[in-house]
């Protein structure tokens, strides 16, 4: 029996990975479950799934009915992190949105539970901070995002002292096969197009691969998303961000490749369904037969790869730019962008004001190479404030 706590139960990621517990049947335990604003789905999962524990993370747990309810529910951070860190807990999946997933993800590594990590904030703004506890605990640490599994996938056995605890010599023995990372990305709704002016919340709604939540689809239609997982590769996997490259691929068929010192290319296929990388966290090192459809190369499948236009998509570039920077340039980046997409939304800016917001705010931080968990914590009240200051300007 594996006991798997969901943080994010009421996302994209988190509903999935029910669907993936029911399949998986009786040896996958749903111990408990969490949200931070959609009480009235909760509810639901909790009648259908009956956790142990349930936790409302913005404190407004009032509004589940605790009559019939046969669990303890708990409020804010400290109950994400009591949950996460539960001695009867297994797997703890992080599939929250923006820093609240920071600190449960440090207390689940602290008590040497796996890690399915879905939750960008924590690796791309707090990724040194994340590895360095990974590093000197017991706890196991695995992607949840489709290109990360693939990239786990095809590195083997290369990539397993990275997300795990055994190896010493896993750096040395890494760095001497792998010569890049391809990192797939199928380029969002407006990758062929010649302009990205105009561009309305509704229409940058609609991604045509991926059905997602309105934050990252917004990042996917800006390529920011993308930025965000090259930092996330380099930090899960020990990679130089100048040997990580976005390729653009429309069909989503091949979700990331890896080649290595010989110039052979291994590449990881699958029709694109995020339940299939969910499952893979969760059984992981063990295979076994999922919902997923199966490839038809019998009647042709038809793959393209192009390179990714920077100068329209200039968020790619920031986001390579904060990487080799580095330090807290990592945390102003991701707080900017949480600020300026919520103003997108709310049709505040306009879509090509986006990279042009956080590259102002990104111009005015005084970067701290080797932050500390509190000097990223005020660097991102930092870029938020400042981005609020441009805003309104």
């Amino acid at each position: 029996m594996k006991n798997v706590c969901i943080l994010g139960a009421t996302g994209s990621i988190g509903k999935s990975t029910l669907e993936v517990i029911q399949k998986l049947g009786p040896e996958y335990k749903v111990f408990a479950l969490t949200c931070c604003e959609n009480t009235e789905l909760l509810q639901k999962q909790i009648e259908q799934f009956k956790p142990r524990y349930v936790c409302i993370a913005n404190n407004s747990s009032s509004k589940i009915n605790k009559k019939k309810l046969n669990c303890k529910v708990l409020n804010g951070t400290d109950g994400l992190c009591e949950i996460a860190s539960h001695p009867d807990v297994n797997i703890v999946l992080n599939a929250l949105v923006g820093s609240i997933g920071v600190r449960p993800t440090l207390a689940g590594i602290k008590a040497n539970k796996t890690i399915a990590i879905a939750n960008k904030e924590t690796l791309v703004a707090y990724g040194t901070i994340i590895m360095k506890e990974l590093g000197a605990s017991k706890a196991s640490l695995l992607p949840v995002d489709s290109e990360h599994s693939a990239i786990h996938q095809c590195l083997g056995s290369y990539s397993r002292g990275v997300l795990q605890y055994a190896p010493t010599n896993r750096k040395s023995n890494k760095e001497s096969v792998v010569k890049r990372i391809l990192l797939t990305a199928s380029g969002g709704p407006f990758w062929n197009k010649k302009s990205v002016k105009d561009i309305t919340p509704k229409i940058a709604l609609r991604h045509p691969v991926w059905k997602m939540g309105k934050k990252i689809t917004i990042d996917s239609a800006t390529l920011m998303n993308k930025g965000f997982e090259v930092i996330e590769a380099s930090v899960l996997f020990d990679v130089p961000v100048k040997n990580i490259e976005v390729v653009i691929h429309p069909q989503s068929i091949v979700h990331s490749m890896v080649e290595f010192m010989d110039s052979s290319v291994i590449a990881q296929m699958g029709l694109p369904d995020m339940k299939l990388p969910i499952q893979y966290a969760l059984t992981y090192p063990l295979r076994v037969p999922s919902m997923a459809k199966q490839l038809d190369f019998k009647n042709g499948i038809k793959l393209e790869f192009s390179k990714p236009d920077f100068k329209k998509f200039s968020c790619l570039e920031l986001a390579y730019e904060s990487a080799r920077i580095g330090g807290t340039m990592l945390a102003v980046l991701n707080a900017a962008d949480e600020e300026v997409v919520k103003a997108f939304l709310q049709k505040k800016i306009k879509f090509e004001d986006i990279p042009r917001i956080i590259e102002k705010v990104m111009s005015k931080h005084k970067v701290i190479s080797s932050p500390t968990f509190k000097e990223i914590e005020e660097a991102e009240k930092w870029a938020k404030a400042k981005t609020v200051d441009f805003l309104n300007l």
